[in-house]
C-alpha cells in the first residue's frame, strides 16, 4: 500500500499540471466564446434559440464520446493541411481535449449570461438610455455589471464540469488526473483510483470556492473578495503549472499503449530503455486499437506494441488466415508501403484472443473446443473486453461456429475476469498471455476451424522514426526477447489480488527476467 501511495505522489505534479493547463485553457476559451454569444443572444431572438439549443445538444453527447469524436476529425484536417500547405498539426492529446471541453463548458456560461443580461431591471437600462449612453456603453457600464453575479454562477458551474470531464481526456492521449483512474481501474489499484478522484474533486472544489469569492464580491460590492479570489486562482494555477516550465528539454519520444495491463508494462519497458539513452520520453496510455495505430501512422506517437491479428483484421481488413509466417511477412511489407510504418519485429510471445471458461464449468458441460461451446451458447452468458464485440474477430468466430449467446456484456478487462469468477459470465474473451488463466484455473477453448489469426506481439515504429538510430537501438534488443512465460508472470504481478506491482515495477522486473541490457547513451 505504501508503495502505491508513493507511486501516486511521484507522478502527481505532472498529472496535475497537465490537468490544470487543459481545464484552464478550455474554460478560458469557453468564456471567450460564450460571453459575446450571450450578449448577441440577449439582443436577438434569432440568435438566442439556435445558440442555446446547440449548447444544450452538446450536453446530451457523453463527454467521453465527444472527446473521441474530435480525434479522427482533427486527424483528417491535419492530413489535408499536410497535402495543401505542407504542414499538419498534433491531432492527438491536447487539441481534441481542448475543443471538446470548450464546447462542454459553454451551456452554463451561455445560459446564465443570457438570463443575467435579460434579467437586468428595465428601469436601469432606460435610465442609462435617457442619459445618452450608447448601446455599447449601456452594456459595459450597466447591464454587464448588474448581470455579473449571475454570469459568475454560470462560470462556476462550467469550471466544475470542465475539471471533472478533463479526467476523461486520457483515452485520446492527453495526460490528466484521469490517468490515475484509468490505470487504477485497469490494474485494480484502488489507491490510484481514489487518488485521481480525490485530486480532481479537490481541484474542482477549490476552484469553485475561489470563483465563489469573486461572485460574492460582485454581489456585495466588496472588491477585496474579488481580489482574494482572483489572486488565489492565479497563484494556484501558477503553482500547479510550474512543473511544465521545468520539464525536460531535449530529444523527446512518445511511446503509446492500449488499455490493458500488458500494454502498460510493455510501454514502461520501452520507455525505460529509451530513457536509459538520455532521451526524454512521454507515454500516451489507454488508447483504443484504432486510435493507437492512426496516431502512430500520423507520427503522433513514435512506437508501441500491437498484435499481428489485430493489424491483420483491423488495419488491412483481412478475414483469411494464411498462417503466422505469411501474416507477419505481409504485414511488414503492407504497413511499410501503405503508411510508412515499420514493423520492427515480433518480441517473442503471442497474446491471442481466445474464449475461456472456468475448468469446472467446462468439464460439467463437456466443452473442450469452441465447436462444443456452440451447442450450449444459447444458455450461456458471454463476457468480453470493451473492444471484442465490435471487432472483426468476433464476427469471424460467430460466423464460423454459429455462436449465439443468451447475453453478451462488455467489461473493462479486469472486471471481465471478475464476472467469470462470480458467475455473471460463463465464457470470456480472454488473452492467451494473461497470467490469470492459470491462476484462476481457466481453460482456453480450442479453435479447430482456425477462425482467429495469430496474434504475435510486435513493435511498431512511426514513419518519422524509421531511421532514428537511438530509438531503433533501444528497442531492437527486445525483438524475440520476451517468452510467453515471462510475459504471463509480469502480467500476473499487476493483475493479482494481493501484493500488486505497478506497471513500471513489473516492467523493471520483466527486464531483469529477460536479461536485456540497457542501451548505452
Amino acid at each position: 500500500m505504501d508503495d502505491r501511495w508513493a507511486a501516486a505522489w511521484r507522478v502527481a505534479p505532472d498529472y496535475l499540471a497537465q490537468h490544470v493547463l487543459l481545464s484552464v485553457s478550455a474554460l478560458a476559451l469557453g468564456v471567450a466564446i460564450s460571453l459575446p454569444l450571450a450578449v448577441a443572444a440577449s439582443r436577438n431572438a434569432a440568435v438566442r434559440w439556435p445558440s442555446l439549443f446547440g449548447a444544450s445538444l452538446i450536453q446530451t453527447i457523453p463527454s467521453l464520446a465527444l472527446l473521441a469524436l474530435f480525434y479522427p476529425l482533427l486527424l483528417a484536417l491535419s492530413a489535408l493541411g499536410k497535402t495543401w500547405f505542407g504542414h499538419g498539426f498534433q491531432a492527438l492529446g491536447f487539441l481534441p481535449s481542448l475543443l471538446a471541453l470548450t464546447l462542454y463548458s459553454m451551456l452554463p456560461i451561455l445560459r446564465n449570461g443570457v438570463a443575467g443580461i435579460m434579467g437586468v431591471d428595465h428601469a436601469a437600462v432606460e435610465a442609462a438610455r435617457g442619459m445618452g449612453m450608447t448601446s455599447l456603453q449601456r452594456l459595459i457600464r450597466v447591464e454587464l455589471p448588474l448581470a455579473a453575479p449571475v454570469i459568475m454562477a454560470g462560470i462556476r458551474t462550467a469550471a466544475v464540469w470542465t475539471i471533472g470531464a478533463a479526467t476523461l481526456a486520457t483515452p485520446v492521449g492527453q495526460t490528466s488526473l484521469g490517468n490515475y483512474i484509468f490505470l487504477g481501474l485497469q490494474t485494480e489499484n484502488w489507491v490510484f483510483v481514489l487518488f485521481g478522484c480525490g485530486a480532481s474533486a479537490g481541484l474542482a472544489l477549490c476552484t469553485d470556492q475561489l470563483l465563489g469569492l469573486i461572485e460574492s464580491g460582485l454581489t456585495q460590492r466588496r472588491p477585496w473578495r474579488m481580489w482574494v479570489g482572483g489572486a488565489g486562482l492565479l497563484v494556484g494555477a501558477l503553482a500547479a503549472l510550474s512543473p511544465l516550465a521545468s520539464a525536460t528539454v531535449g530529444r523527446s519520444y512518445v511511446v503509446g499503449s492500449k488499455n490493458f495491463s500488458e500494454q502498460s508494462i510493455l510501454s514502461e519497458l520501452m520507455a525505460s530503455r529509451l530513457e536509459a539513452t538520455g532521451a526524454h520520453v512521454q507515454q500516451k496510455q489507454d488508447l483504443g486499437s484504432a486510435t493507437a495505430y492512426r496516431a502512430l501512422a500520423a507520427g503522433e506517437i513514435d512506437a508501441y506494441v500491437d498484435y499481428t491479428g489485430t493489424l491483420w483484421t483491423n488495419v488491412l481488413d483481412r478475414r483469411d488466415n494464411p498462417g503466422r509466417a505469411v501474416v507477419l511477412r505481409e504485414l511488414t511489407s503492407n504497413l511499410k508501403r501503405r503508411d510508412g510504418v515499420m514493423l520492427l519485429g515480433p518480441i517473442g510471445f503471442e497474446n491471442a484472443y481466445a474464449l475461456a471458461m472456468r475448468a469446472d464449468r467446462a468439464k460439467a458441460l463437456g466443452i473442450v473446443t469452441i465447436a462444443d461451446l456452440a451447442a450450449h451458447a444459447a444458455d450461456l452468458n458471454l463476457g468480453s473486453d470493451l473492444e471484442f464485440l465490435s471487432r472483426p474477430e468476433w464476427t469471424a468466430l460467430r460466423n464460423a461456429y454459429g455462436l449465439r449467446f443468451r447475453k453478451e456484456t462488455s467489461y473493462q478487462p479486469t472486471f471481465m475476469y471478475r464476472a467469470l469468477a462470480d458467475g455473471e459470465a460463463d465464457v470470456i474473451s480472454a488473452f492467451s498471455s494473461d497470467g490469470r488463466i492459470a491462476a484462476d484455473h481457466l481453460i482456453v477453448l480450442g479453435d479447430p476451424r482456425e477462425a482467429l489469426p495469430p496474434y504475435d506481439a510486435v513493435i511498431l515504429v512511426s514513419p518519422a522514426r524509421v531511421e532514428d538510430s537511438r530509438l531503433l537501438g533501444a528497442l531492437r534488443p527486445l525483438v524475440g526477447a520476451i517468452p510467453v512465460a515471462a510475459m504471463r508472470a509480469a502480467n500476473y504481478t499487476v493483475d493479482r489480488d494481493t501484493d500488486k506491482l505497478t506497471p513500471a515495477q513489473a516492467a523493471a522486473d520483466l527486464a531483469r527476467r529477460i536479461g536485456s541490457g540497457q542501451p548505452k547513451q
